[in-house]
């Protein structure tokens, strides 16, 4: 099913949020949907590779970037890790780099934007916090759906047996 999200929509408009911001496909798995991980980072993705270094075991990471685009918090040697510890997806509000490999990883990316330089290494950030992107709340543990119609959230998994299959 690609289109995933218009029906999870029409089912279940009382149980999700919307996600208002506009981002970019770059992975190769459309859609994609997990628990949700937040960090909280500045132009600066060293706690990206310490959980990205984790079992995932099918979550997906938010990363809050603060929408800077100056540095990628995401290139394609932290998405191979990411394919190989099992995580889903990666959400990044800001940049990410090496576009062409992260489009032929078995992994769902979305971004702001794309920039080739990569970010200082000052172990900071933020993780398991609950991050507010575009007036909308994203909390750790909480459900991440995302296709190519955008991003909803959800505080319970949702059930896909009700959803249409022809999509």
């Amino acid at each position: 099913m690609k289109d995933l999200l218009p029906d999870l929509c029409d089912n279940y408009a009382q149980d999700i949020r919307f996600l208002p911001l506009t981002l970019f496909n770059y992975g190769h798995n459309a859609p994609f949907w997990g628990q949700i991980v937040t960090l909280r980072c500045f132009e600066d993705n060293s706690l990206v590779r310490n959980i990205l270094s984790t079992a995932g075991d099918g979550k997906v990471l938010f990363i809050d970037g603060h929408g800077s685009c100056r540095r990628a918090l995401l290139g394609d040697q932290l998405a191979l890790l990411a394919v190989r510890n099992n995580w889903q997806g990666i959400i990044v509000n800001g940049a990410i780099r090496d576009v062409a490999t992260l489009a032929q990883l078995p992994l769902g990316i979305k971004a702001l934007a794309a920039c080739p330089i990569k970010t200082d290494k000052r172990q900071m950030g933020e993780k398991n916090v609950v991050l507010n992107i575009a007036e909308t709340l994203v909390y750790p543990n909480d459900y991440i759906y995302a296709d190519l119609n955008g991003v909803i959230l959800s505080s319970t998994a949702l059930d896909f047996s009700v959803l249409k299959t022809e999509s």
